[in-house]
């Protein structure tokens, strides 16, 4: 029974730090907001024109793709750091594997047209 008290003392703190910041935001905010603060505000100067702009979904996706071999690099950066201590090939395979994986959802990103700015 030992061993589960650190997890049911885990549980409370986590418990305690997600509640607390919650309660005290609500205790603090105000209730009947200025209607003035609740303005769009864009540099210290009235907004003009539509103040929502879209943007296109092209650049959410290369914003993914961007973010997706960022996330690679962070994969490959300790297996490169490692790469002395391996005794065999088979992560060397492995790690060729994931790469080519990679190589091939940028070609076929590339194909699609999804790295097109127009």
């Amino acid at each position: 029974m030992d061993g589960w008290a650190f997890v049911g003392i885990f549980v409370v703190v986590a418990a305690v730090l997600l509640t607390v910041p919650l309660i005290i935001a609500a205790l603090l905010a105000p209730r009947k907001p200025n209607p003035i603060k609740s303005e769009t505000y864009e540099c210290g100067m009235e907004t003009y024109g539509d103040t929502r702009v879209q943007f296109k979904a092209q650049y959410y996706v290369y914003a993914l793709m961007f973010a997706i071999f960022d996330i690679e690099t962070i994969f490959l950066l300790p297996w490169a750091m490692a790469y002395q201590e391996f005794a065999t090939i088979f992560p060397l395979i492995e790690m060729i594997i994931f790469v080519l994986i990679l190589v091939g959802g940028l070609a076929y990103a590339w194909r699609k047209g999804a790295l097109e700015w127009f």
